[in-house]
């Protein structure tokens, strides 16, 4: 499998507006990207067709090898992991729960264990559990853990199944400057696991050395792909941003500035 995702020609609209137009997109094997763009840019929307809860009103979709329209998006979806903001509408159910059976619960796709749990898997969620640096807060209910640690345990239990492909959205939103950098050396243990990086956010100083490629959307339309090196410049960013900005590069990590 060279390509790990191929958008072809992919339009998407709703209720008669065009939110996606004509995205051309692909990624390859050993490439870790980042999303950036506006809200209303379409990062959204590119997540939801990635991942089969939108279907393209026009062009192709090949994930992992599974062309959409030929394909259970069931089981691909067991292959992605998805890490987003969005997964505190189970708080209902996480707040009964330790980190270790947030964590385990991972390898089912589910919140809360419906299923039997082996050894091995205890074993598993319990080598992640230190890996990310959580042993601490072993046997503590998962409502008692601050933001970053939540979002650390969430990471965590993506990475349960083993997922050819991960996809963090806005992982650091709302999160402190310690809490946002314990999430960002997350992304060692992530490419070293050998999943495929997809990160979306606001801030390009979010993108750290494990990523290595960068699309840029306005408007629902990219304006530049490829590269981060390529990529992530002050022309490029202030068209996708829409004011003014100045880019530097410290440790191979880009920090912006607005033009005044």
């Amino acid at each position: 499998m060279e390509k790990v995702l191929s958008f072809k020609d992919v339009s998407w609209r709703r209720e008669g507006q065009e939110i996606l137009t004509e995205i051309n997109w692909d990624i390859h094997q050993n490439e870790h990207w980042a999303i950036l763009g506006l809200n209303g840019s379409g990062k959204t929307s590119i997540l939801n067709i990635m991942t089969g809860y939108h279907f393209p009103t026009s062009g192709d979709v090949t994930v992992l090898g599974n062309e959409f329209g030929k394909t259970n998006l069931p089981e691909l979806r067991k292959e992605i992991g998805y890490v987003s903001s969005s997964l505190d509408r189970f708080s209902h159910i996480t707040q009964h729960e330790t980190i270790e059976e947030i964590i385990v619960s991972g390898k089912f796709a589910s919140f809360g264990l419906y299923e039997k749990v082996s050894d091995a898997d205890w074993d598993k969620a319990d080598s992640l559990i230190n890996s990310f640096r959580l042993g601490y807060l072993k046997g503590k209910s998962y409502q008692l853990l601050s933001q970053g640690e939540k979002r650390r345990a969430l990471i965590a239990r993506a990475l349960m199944s083993d997922p050819k492909i991960l996809i963090l959205d806005e992982p650091c939103s709302g999160l402190d400057i310690l809490s946002r950098e314990e999430v960002l050396v997350l992304t060692k243990e992530i490419v070293g696991n050998h999943s495929h990086l997809i990160y979306v956010t606001h801030h390009i100083e979010e993108i750290v050395h494990e990523i290595t490629h960068v699309l840029l959307l306005h408007k629902g339309k990219i304006v530049a792909k490829g590269p981060k090196d390529e990529v992530v410049n002050a022309e490029l960013l202030t068209e996708t941003f829409q004011v003014p900005v100045k880019v530097r590069w410290e440790d191979n990590r880009p920090w912006l500035s607005v033009k005044k």
